[in-house]
């Protein structure tokens, strides 16, 4: 019985360590995520803005496949963009009030309009409900001398503070300043 009791539980320990030992990870997410502060550099630590966001890839494809002109588009890849702005800040000429917000934006042929949603945590723009808005403004748009295979978004810092929207040869700008 010893015996049997000593073999059942060496047997037992081996499928353990077996299963844990078979665990697959993974591989690179295709659409990896990224993160843009302002201000940019990384030596100042009293950040103002934050956001966390996935980095579509072209790959042949043209904007207008994966963020029609005219639909709410997630601005991004997996889950909806997270903004966190640490004060009071005027965006696209609009007071928001420090918080954590969706950002969500409409491509357009001239602009886009920029949603920022009070509901975090949404994948893409299939929960997106247009009752949580918060505010919605507009982005300049203007093109890129050069070809952005992923989409990025960066601050243009300066003199007028932009946040910059681009991919492929499309940027998006919307102006911002901290409230005193």
């Amino acid at each position: 019985m010893k015996k049997l009791l000593y073999l059942f539980t060496l047997v037992f320990t081996l499928i353990i360590s077996y299963t844990a030992e078979a665990q697959k990870f993974d591989g690179l997410d295709k659409s990896p995520a990224d993160i843009a502060t302002y201000p940019s550099s990384y030596k100042v630590s009293d950040k103002q803005i934050r956001i966390v966001y996935s980095r579509p890839q072209l790959k042949g494809r043209s904007i207008s496949e994966l963020a029609p002109a005219g639909k709410v588009w997630r601005t991004g890849a997996n889950e909806a963009v997270e903004i966190t702005f640490y004060k009071d800040i005027k965006i696209g000429g609009e007071l928001v009030k420090a918080g954590s917000y969706s950002l969500f934006s409409i491509p357009g042929s001239k602009e886009w309009t920029i949603i920022l949603n009070s509901k975090l945590n949404q994948w893409g723009a299939y929960s997106y409900d247009k009752s949580t808005d918060v505010v919605r403004f507009k982005g300049a748009l203007s093109k890129n001398k050069e070809n952005l295979e992923a989409f990025s978004i960066a601050f243009k810092e300066g003199d007028s503070n932009k946040l910059v929207l681009g991919w492929g040869t499309t940027l998006v700008s919307i102006p911002f300043e901290a409230v005193k």
